[in-house]
């Protein structure tokens, strides 16, 4: 058992102590917003799965009629799908701490005061924990579709990359409304528009100029989330592919599907009294024209099983329904 001892916090004597911690630092403020490509989104779900049925598309439900023929037509019957969501279970902590840590730094340490400590730090951490899953979920099931996949190679990411990329979806282009990307790509891409070789003087100028990259009019959530990354070979031969995802509304979907519990203890009978927070959550992850494979994939899985492309499996007929398309590259 670790416990937090007095030893492990600084201690000023006289100094005045802000109640301020440190919390992760990549940007994961990005539900519900521009246009909600990833939705975040409260519901209560039993199970381990969340199931919605819904009618497939006819091909050639309308097709030329032969005037000069009696001949009986083919019928063609309906048929159903589903999405599947899956929920992922979570914990908080635990974390213990003495009183007598608090008391060498002054601070009245309650049960509530030391919620209220962790507080902004735990709340952080889900929503970067909940980003992550989605992002994971969403570059694996849409990688593994090559008809919404734009490799560059071993290529950086160009003007041309995202155009290519937003020519997988066709004349339905139109609703992919947002970008999603790491920070190297996003600067590889200002660093492109910027030589006039490739771009001339106009757009160079206007890069420069707004300290951003031009990106076909739709905007960018830029977050270096390790789920955009792919490591591959080794040694000398290491490399990482990254994934730029084009989101279409809903692309992504995260939902709480339960109660949060969290729950703080008073512990006696050590040397000293400890104080421990511990909680649990669950939400489910879904990923727009896909079901997840429950065979392969499993309950609540683990970030690798997530992250596989193959537990991931098309529901809808056309690609244009996809949660959007993904573009790979250094």
């Amino acid at each position: 058992m670790t416990i937090g001892k007095a030893s492990n916090f600084v201690i000023y004597q006289n100094e005045l102590r802000g109640g301020i911690v440190e919390t992760l630092t990549q940007a994961s403020a990005f539900f519900n917003s521009l246009g909600n490509p990833i939705v975040l989104s409260t519901i209560s779900r039993r199970g381990d799965y969340s199931k919605e049925t819904f009618f497939k598309n006819l091909a050639n439900v309308v097709a030329r009629r032969d005037t000069t023929s009696v001949s009986a037509a083919t019928a063609m019957p309906l048929t159903m799908d589903e999405i599947i969501s899956v929920k992922l279970n979570r914990k908080i902590g635990p974390v213990d701490q003495t009183y007598d840590a608090f008391a060498k730094v002054a601070m009245n340490m309650t049960p509530e005061a030391f919620s209220m400590l962790l507080g902004g730090m735990i709340g952080k951490a889900m929503q970067v924990e909940m980003l992550n899953s989605a992002l994971r979920a969403g570059r694996a099931a849409l990688v593994n579709q090559a008809a919404v996949f734009y490799d560059l190679a071993t290529a950086t990411l160009t003007t041309a990359g995202l155009v290519n990329g937003l020519a997988k979806m066709g004349d339905a282009a139109n609703q992919v409304i947002a970008w999603v990307m790491h920070s190297k790509n996003y600067f590889d891409l200002m660093a492109h528009q910027i030589g006039t070789s490739a771009n001339g003087d106009v757009v160079s100028g206007v890069v420069v100029q707004n300290a951003a990259p031009a990106t076909l009019n739709r905007p960018v959530i830029i977050t270096d989330s390790d789920a955009l990354k792919v490591a591959g070979g080794s040694g000398s031969g290491a490399y990482t592919d990254y994934h730029i995802l084009g989101l279409t509304t809903n692309g992504l979907v995260v939902e709480n599907s339960e109660q949060e519990r969290v729950v703080t203890q008073e512990v006696t009978g050590l040397e000293n009294l400890v104080i421990r927070l511990q909680g649990e959550f669950a939400y489910n992850l879904g990923v727009k024209g896909f079901k997840w494979d429950v065979a392969a994939g499993q309950a609540n899985p683990t970030d690798a099983y997530v992250g596989t492309g193959s537990n991931w499996d098309p529901a809808v007929s056309s690609s244009k329904d996809y949660a959007g398309v993904v573009i790979q590259c250094r």
